[in-house]
């Protein structure tokens, strides 16, 4: 297969983008609150936070200052911990870069992604409110502020209003950055306010990120889930939206908060942009147009590009020097066992199977690898190919409805899942799969895993995104299961991640490892440091539960969580196991669930620590890189499962 990649931005962004934009504004705090006299006089370097301000120097300690505008802006995020009486974390905002980061690099909460996201910027009873102070040089005000797309309550702003003042050594006013928190705390009882226009006043332009660019001059009025974005595009709006894709370059006509996530995350994109003062209008004679455009500190420059300059911009976009294109080697044919794959196969096996393969290798002490199989990439290119759904996956990613309505992406998606499972799997490579199942794995069941090249990627690890499937049994079974694994590639998920992070859907190729299932006593994942704290670097973390790990990976119910620290050979249980049933093996094939009852620790002091010592082997294996094991527990030994290099 051969088909040709479209990288595509679009306006209706998925909420995992959502949730990297709200970390640029929720800058982490992560903060045991100092009580000691004197906490203030620690440098930036060890402080991590601060129970109050009492000082332009405390102050001081903890914030960091936006650079490019005319004037500074000193600012440090803060959190409010609404189940612990409110109590206030000023957190040292050049050490933490996100809310969530103090969070958990305390234990505070061990909440990520998504339902961090959603249970303390959208639900009106969350436990923690995310916000920043921050110096206004023009007015000579403090104020506090939100991210623009954070549904607080008006009650929970006028505690915020009262934590802060309480807590600080000068008045602090609310600085609304939406029009809904505006409409929310206009009638909020004793609340000073400050607004984004008190700060502007009469000026006509402000830079929000200093850079120069090229691209097609786009006029927004209103930003909905309609409007079509590209990547190449300078973007003109009204106001500063709460989500945006990459782009080329964004202007706002209305003043805007230099904090905004949107600014944020677009000074992290390394292009233009600004506020310029009724920029719909004066700049309406460029829309459509390619233009070079500039933001300088006291001004800003636009020009018609020229068709030289438009020229080589198409011919570096066409090349996509970007795009990642993942290796691939589809003239290796051979089924192998994982006994004789290495991590250099990793181009026709996938890093999934070639990795087990190097430990298998390795053949460390105390240690096992299940025995198993992989089909290569060569006969998910033959399927495709044969069943003619080459053409049907080029059609589909030059259909401009599925690059830009996400709804109808995963309907096709989903089409062409259910045409791979419904095509026919070559006679010989059937025959020549069931032959080794019928000699070397007789009457087993088996787990057919992904493994496929876009996996384990520099600043992407692709775990969770494809399928596998657990204990097969059958010859027609395994069949259906291979095309299921095969077919997953093209999961909605998957197609999104890749998108993201930029890997070129044409060079991506899955091969699926059939493996020996063991069932477990229990299992998991273990980290070779700590996901929570970064600077807890030589720790190693471990989730586990009862029974096989599919609950764990998949995030269903909270597992047991330790963190285990060899400096001093201690063990932090950081949560228990809030598991009600287990998984194990069907006796006629896939998983059945038994409930649970008695006591809930998974993990003994004893297997922690011969975890432990099997995560350092491991993580030798790798060179010397941190690692993300997936473990199996069963009648006293470890079976390791999965070895990908750890990705924060």
């Amino acid at each position: 297969m051969r088909h040709v990649n479209h990288m595509r931005i679009r306006s209706t962004f998925l909420i995992i983008h959502l949730l990297i934009i709200v970390g640029f504004l929720s800058l982490d705090l992560t903060g045991f609150t100092s009580a000691q006299s004197g906490a203030g006089q620690k440098t930036k370097s060890n402080l991590r936070s601060l129970p109050a301000i009492t000082s332009r120097a405390e102050f001081d300690s903890l914030a960091r200052v936006y650079s490019d505008k005319a004037y500074p802006l000193p600012h440090a995020l803060f959190v409010i911990d609404r189940k612990d009486k409110n109590k206030i974390y000023y957190v040292n905002s050049t050490r933490y870069p996100f809310h969530k980061d103090f969070v958990n690099g305390t234990y505070l909460s061990l909440e990520r992604g998504q339902e961090f996201f959603e249970n303390n910027y959208l639900k009106p009873n969350r436990r923690f409110i995310l916000g920043t102070v921050a110096y206004q040089t023009p007015l000579q005000r403090w104020t506090f502020e939100l991210w623009e797309g954070d549904l607080i309550p008006a009650d929970q702003i006028k505690t915020v209003s009262e934590v802060i003042n309480k807590s600080f050594f000068q008045p602090v006013a609310f600085k609304p950055n939406s029009s809904r928190q505006d409409e929310a705390s206009v009638g909020v009882e004793g609340l000073e306010r400050v607004l984004q226009s008190d700060i502007a006043k009469e000026q006509e332009y402000e830079p929000l990120n200093l850079a120069r660019g090229l691209g097609r001059v786009h006029i927004i009025e209103k930003l909905d889930d309609h409007v079509e974005i590209g990547s190449n595009e300078i973007l003109v709006l009204n106001e500063v939206p709460i989500q945006l894709p990459p782009v080329a370059g964004v202007i706002v006509a209305k003043p805007s908060t230099p904090l905004s996530h949107i600014n944020l995350l677009v000074k992290g994109w390394g292009v233009p942009n600004a506020y310029i003062q009724n920029a719909h209008q004066l700049l309406k004679e460029y829309d459509g147009w390619w233009v070079s455009f500039e933001t300088k500190r006291d001004t800003y420059t636009i020009k018609r590009a020229d068709l030289g300059e438009v020229t080589e911009y198409q011919k570096r976009m066409a090349s996509r020097p970007d795009l990642i294109r993942p290796r691939s080697d589809l003239t290796v044919s051979r089924i192998a066992p994982l006994s004789q794959q290495r991590a250099k196969d990793v181009i026709a096996y996938g890093g999934k199977s070639a990795n087990l393969g190097e430990m298998m290798q390795a053949r460390l002490r105390g240690i096992i690898v299940p025995n198993g199989f992989t089909v290569p990439f060569f006969y998910y290119d033959q399927f495709i190919r044969e069943n003619k759904l080459d053409g049907t996956i080029d059609e589909m990613m030059n259909d401009q409805k599925f690059v830009h309505d996400p709804s109808y992406r995963r309907a096709r998606l989903k089409e062409l899942r259910e045409q791979m499972q419904q095509g026919r799997v070559n006679d010989q490579l059937r025959a020549a799969i069931l032959r080794i199942v019928h000699t070397q794995y007789p009457g087993k069941g088996l787990f057919a895993r992904s493994s496929s090249n876009s996996e384990d990627l520099p600043k992407f690890s692709g775990a969770g995104i494809h399928s596998s499937v657990p204990n097969v049994k059958g010859d027609q079974q395994l069949m259906e299961a291979i095309k299921t694994v095969w077919a997953s590639l093209w999961n909605f998920e998957a197609y999104e991640a890749r998108e993201r992070s930029g890997i070129d859907h044409g060079r991506v190729f899955m091969a699926v490892l059939v493996q020996e299932g063991i069932n477990a006593d229990s299992a998991g994942v273990m980290l070779t440091t700590d996901p929570y704290d970064r600077e807890n670097k030589s720790a190693f973390y471990i989730s586990a539960k009862r029974g096989l790990g599919i609950k764990v990976v998949e995030g269903k119910r909270v597992a047991e969580q330790i963190i285990f620290r060899p400096a001093t050979n201690t063990i932090q249980v950081l949560t228990r196991s809030a598991e009600d049933s287990l998984l194990t093996f069907d006796e006629n094939g896939g998983v059945k669930e038994i409930p649970i009852s008695g006591e809930r620790a998974v993990l003994t002091d004893g297997m922690v620590r011969k975890l432990v010592k099997a995560a350092q082997s491991i993580k030798r294996v790798f060179g010397g890189k941190d690692q993300d094991i997936e473990w199996i527990y069963m009648g006293g030994q470890i079976y390791i499962v999965q070895s990908r290099p750890f990705i924060a």
